[in-house]
């Protein structure tokens, strides 16, 4: 139980007052009235439309008397729905990527029917229609982005990253943003930009889980009060890292992908019971795939084809390599390097140009842009293949499953596009006039030998490059995976072809080189390496090409690195998001925590604070945080705790704290409010000062802020060094730290088994291990030489 002293403070204050010393001031700085010497991580960026999140458990009176409160079932029934949480993030996202794929298959069958059949009759019609067609699907998820969910613009992984590293960009896990990233991938996919629906499925998942972990959406009366247990940020991190890893899985039917893509690319942070979450997840999503994989096979699915569920099978492919291939192999890493790198470089340029000049002259301009977009692209894919011949069919095997040319309007290799004899084929548009997964499993392809020219994929190459670099950053749900594979693809089979002509008398396949290409490309664009070596695995069904793979990845990053970071990192630096890397920069090894504050102000309350004190403080400052200060014995202020900006404003809103004296009050203080009603809604803003209302006599009133603050918030000496600081400020998630003058004294020393429990059966007697030490030792010392050992005992104790 948590008990006051005789002044009504509680005992976790006074403690910190003997922790705690006091904040520097202007006199001994020697500075202005008010700069003092605390850190606090979200007024670093202060300037951009982001907030912290509160990683940090707030150990107030609420929080504690909820806990004491919590019955011996609390706890199996908080793990049992954290599993069931998980089984159903895996199965609402397998469920969304179906339906996606589904809606993208249908919707591409119908329009290559169309087209195929109306030119046999008039070109000029069949491209009116095919552009009206992509015009019309593009303009309808341009239109649902722009008028209806704006955070649905883009891929959603540098957003979902920024929130797993500690920042909370509003909207962006919205039951609007859902409906538009579902919805509006559709649109753009099936509408043939050169994006890919991989990376908005990463943030469905994380919607997803979001919204499950909040109980649903209150504002479309979907929620439910039964599921509102994950009320704190900690708990929303973990789910919404399970959604993360089940998108991926989904996308790619990875599922140890996913779970590594959630490890490397997105968390900050982890620990062996989220992995195990994180593992279940995937794996239900897999399940859930595969079984609408078998029921597509049954031929329900209309126009979907073996396209949509990702898995480009090559495991019928290369067999083996030679040690003459790894020099064509390392090329093709240091290609996958230089134009990752430049594709970063172009579309962070072009992105900047457009958010500064274009998008600020408001909704209709980013319609426009996204349908002239359309426009070009369905331009250039269907008269670019008029430029090349088409060539006879090759004799191919019976058993191979490959029919050439293929018949119009389903997915496959060799297609008939305006040729006069109906056995020939034109290989450009056997890249253009497929899906995206399809075209890339046609360039995985190890049956057809010479299917593409190399003039075929240079234009190619060149075209989709430039198409992708001008489409990322419309104001559409935009993934990059896809059109990444499909460049590196491209580049790979070529540098295949050279490979096959050169070394006759090996055993090579183009089909190897496009995926090692592929993976490249993605490793020199995104910078992953573990996850993405796993994730091209699982997709090829190809574990002999795991060594291959691992070389061009570590190759393509090493070189990308040189000249810039990765996509997601120079996409959240744009959108103002404040990542913090993995690792602190080395002239942070050279200063201390003192020089990052030194020029900050901070805003400090008494414990007991008139409420037109607060208001103001809350009116003229954006500070999320606040020190709460109280007098010692010697008349000097203590810091003795931390108080959120939020928290602040919930008490003036319920306005049964208010006293009339200035002096601390009582316990009684305890049972006006639960630990509920300090929480954040996860989807809006919060309250607001200007939605408060007090009257006059209410602004005159006093409010003491001890029962409501942070007791023991970290806190680190003004000469650590900054690195220091940064590696505790990241690895634990924090969103305040305190900067204060060395202590003066000692009151103990933690080893590591003083953090390590004895239980004998029973949870409430459990104790430390030094405990029982010292016990052991009281007993033996003091029975004969207690004079002697004192001093040693002395030493033992943890007060």
């Amino acid at each position: 139980m948590i008990s006051g002293g005789d002044d009504g403070v509680p005992d976790g204050i006074g403690m910190a007052r003997l922790a705690w010393t006091r904040l520097p001031t202007a006199d001994a700085e020697g500075a202005g009235p008010s700069t003092s010497a605390a850190a606090a991580g979200d007024e670093l960026f202060s300037a951009a439309a982001v907030e912290s999140l509160d990683y940090e458990v707030i150990e107030n009176y609420a929080y504690r008397e909820e806990q004491a409160q919590r019955s011996k079932f609390w706890v199996p029934y908080y793990v049992m729905l954290k599993w069931l949480f998980s089984l159903l993030i895996g199965v609402g996202t397998g469920l969304a990527a179906i339906f996606i794929n589904l809606a993208v298959e249908n919707f591409s069958g119908w329009k290559y029917t169309a087209t195929f059949a109306i030119i046999k009759h008039s070109y000029f019609v069949g491209f009116f229609v095919y552009t009206v067609f992509n015009l019309a699907l593009v303009f309808s998820s341009v239109y649902i982005v722009t008028n209806f969910a704006p955070a649905a613009a883009g891929s959603g992984i540098p957003e979902i990253k920024g929130y797993l590293n500690g920042v909370d960009t509003h909207g962006i896990l919205l039951f609007r943003t859902l409906v538009g990233k579902i919805f509006g991938s559709i649109g753009s996919v099936g509408g043939g930009l050169a994006l890919g629906k991989e990376g908005p499925l990463v943030h469905t998942g994380a919607c997803i889980a979001s919204l499950l972990g909040q109980g649903g959406s209150a504002k479309y009366h979907l929620s439910s009060r039964w599921v509102r247990i994950f009320e704190s940020d900690r708990d929303r991190r973990d789910l919404v890292t399970c959604g993360c890893a089940a998108g991926v899985a989904a996308a790619f039917r990875a599922p140890v992908g996913g779970v590594l893509f959630a490890l490397e690319e997105v968390t900050s942070w982890w620990r062996s019971h989220l992995m195990w979450r994180v593992f279940f997840t995937s794996a239900v999503v897999a399940v859930v795939v595969r079984s609408a994989m078998n029921w597509c096979n049954s031929g329900k699915c209309g126009h979907f084809g073996a396209g949509g569920f990702i898995i480009w099978d090559i495991s019928g492919g290369q067999e083996d390599y030679s040690y003459q291939e790894l020099f064509p192999m390392a090329i093709i890493g240091v290609i996958g390097g230089l134009l990752g790198a430049l594709f970063n470089q172009l579309t962070l340029y072009i992105t900047k140009w457009r958010r500064t000049y274009l998008h600020k002259k408001g909704k209709r301009v980013q319609i426009f842009e996204a349908c002239l977009i359309s426009l070009v692209t369905s331009t250039i894919s269907f008269v670019l293949p008029l430029l090349r011949k088409c060539s006879p069919c090759p004799q191919l095997e019976t058993n191979s499953g490959i029919e050439c040319p293929h018949p119009p309007g389903t997915d496959g290799n060799f297609v008939n596009f305006y040729c006069s004899k109906d056995k020939e084929y034109n290989d450009l548009a056997t890249i253009f006039f497929n899906t995206q997964d399809d075209a890339i499993r046609n360039l995985f392809s190890a049956k057809t030998f010479h299917e593409y020219s190399a003039q075929s994929l240079i234009t190619f190459l060149v075209m989709f490059y430039s198409l992708a670099v001008v489409t990322f950053g419309t104001a559409v749900p935009a993934g990059q995976f896809v059109p990444g594979i499909m460049i590196g693809s491209t580049y790979g089979r070529l540098v295949g072809m050279f490979v096959v002509k050169y070394y006759k008398k090996l055993n090579i396949e183009e089909g190897t080189y496009a995926l090692l290409g592929a993976a490249s490309f993605l490793g020199g664009s995104m910078r992953m390496t573990v996850s993405l070596c796993v994730i091209m695995v699982e997709i090829t069904n190809n574990l002999k090409l795991l060594p291959l793979i691992m070389l061009v990845l570590l190759v393509s990053k090493a070189v990308g690195d040189f000249f810039n970071e990765g996509l997601y990192e120079e996409q959240a630096r744009l959108r103002g998001i404040p990542l913090l890397d993995s690792r602190p920069k080395q002239v942070m090894r050279n200063m201390n925590a003192k020089d990052a504050c030194k020029n900050q102000k901070v805003v400090c309350l008494p414990r007991v604070s008139r409420v037109i004190d607060i208001v103001s403080v809350l009116r003229t400052n954006k500070h999320n945080g606040f020190p709460v200060v109280d007098r010692g014995q010697n008349g000097e202020s203590l810091v003795i705790g931390l108080i959120l900006r939020s928290h602040l404003l919930v008490l003036l809103q319920a306005k049964v704290d208010f006293q009339n004296s200035p002096f601390p009050c009582g316990p009684g203080v305890l049972n006006r409010h639960n630990f509920s009603d300090f929480v954040k809604p996860a989807s809006s803003k919060g309250k607001s000062i200007d939605d408060i209302h007090l009257t006059e006599d209410e602004l005159g009133l006093y409010l003491d802020l001890a029962p409501f603050l942070n007791p023991s918030p970290y806190i680190v000496p003004e000469d650590m060094s900054l690195a220091k600081v940064y590696n505790l400020f990241r690895q634990l998630g924090l969103r305040h730290i305190f900067v204060v003058p060395r202590p003066s004294r000692v009151v103990g020393l933690i080893t590591r088994k003083d953090l390590l429990l004895e239980e004998d059966g029973n949870t409430a007697m459990a104790e430390l291990q030094s405990t029982s030490v010292r016990g052991l030792l009281n007993g033996r010392l003091l029975g004969g030489n207690a004079h002697l050992e004192r001093p040693l005992l002395d030493n033992l104790v943890i007060e």
